[in-house]
């Protein structure tokens, strides 16, 4: 099912999956989006240390120990929402074995994929396929229009009793505006594409072409001495400012220098934390990659961010 706003998809699903009497367990990095539709639903809300299945998995313990609060009758229903590809981060998650957590302890899984899906695995179907984990494990698939499909919305993607129920119980499908023609057939086209469903390899060149650029452009910005964050063959690299003072200095800088940045500071991430989300594009030629690094670089110089050695 589809939604016409990616923020939504998120924010009025899972008050309709789960409600008072209910756990949801939630990566500590986990989307706005997640965290305004966990704290909506009414049910328990219980963060995990980012990305780790072990402390996952003694939150999970702890928790079906005890019992919902004063009555310690045994929770209705337990959720577990991870990201593909952390927004913040650039991180791939540890699905493999998150799910062999929540299987063990028969949690649900809601597994978010606005930056993953169209970007990573052998022929973009997410990190499912990226990691090798079957997606009939996943109970929830949740993801955007807006990245890999350059269109807007969002989907939920489940068993078709599932979809049944969201479609009868969702605000954000019920009582929102519908994704317009134009917008939809955006999503389409991009989509044969990505699959090779247009006659072409262009899909699978694109994909081949944004892992070659992300994986060189962060090799290149550790060399050089950035404090980058992600993981390989993820499109979403940050750099690390830290100082808020830097965050404005570093963008106009890049600005004179005809490159547009992207940066993140509080609340979006912690206060001392802020950083430079760059987000790589097959579009993106060498020598655009090149130029981008050596304004980068020279900025970084000016600013004083380059945090290692070369």
């Amino acid at each position: 099912m589809v939604y016409g706003m990616g923020f939504a998809t998120n924010s009025t699903t899972l008050p309709g999956l789960i409600g008072k009497g209910g756990l949801i367990i939630s990566d500590s990095l986990n989307h706005a989006s997640i965290i305004f539709g966990a704290r909506s639903s009414g049910s328990k809300v219980k963060v995990f240390q980012h990305n780790s299945p072990q402390h996952l998995e003694e939150v999970l313990r702890e928790n079906i120990a005890e019992g919902q609060p004063r009555t310690h009758r045994p929770w209705k229903k337990i959720i577990v929402v991870v990201e593909g590809i952390y927004s913040m981060e650039g991180e791939i998650c540890r699905l493999k074995e998150i799910v062999q957590v929540c299987k063990a302890y028969k949690a649900y899984v809601y597994l978010d994929e606005a930056h993953s899906i169209g970007a990573i695995g052998k022929t973009g179907r997410g990190v499912c396929e990226h990691l090798g984990v079957d997606p009939a494990d996943i109970d929830v698939m949740m993801g955007t229009f807006t990245k890999s499909f350059g269109s807007s919305g969002g989907y939920i993607a489940g068993s078709k009793d599932l979809i049944a129920y969201l479609k009868s119980i969702s605000p954000g499908h019920m009582y929102a505006t519908a994704m317009s023609p134009p917008v939809a057939q955006q999503v389409i086209s991009a989509m044969k594409v990505i699959i090779g469903e247009d006659g072409t390899d262009r899909g699978a060149r694109k994909l081949a072409q944004v892992r070659e650029n992300s994986n060189y452009f962060r090799q290149e910005l550790r060399k050089m001495g950035f404090e980058v964050l992600g993981d390989r063959d993820s499109p979403v690299m940050p750099i690390m400012l830290y100082n808020p003072a830097k965050i404005p200095a570093f963008s106009r800088e890049c600005l004179r220098r005809n490159v547009a940045v992207v940066t993140v500071a509080f609340p979006a991430t912690p206060l001392l934390l802020a950083r430079a989300r760059i987000c790589i594009s097959a579009s993106h030629t060498k020598e655009d990659l090149e130029q981008a690094l050596e304004v980068i670089s020279e900025v970084g110089d000016l600013v004083h961010i380059k945090y290692f050695k070369h």
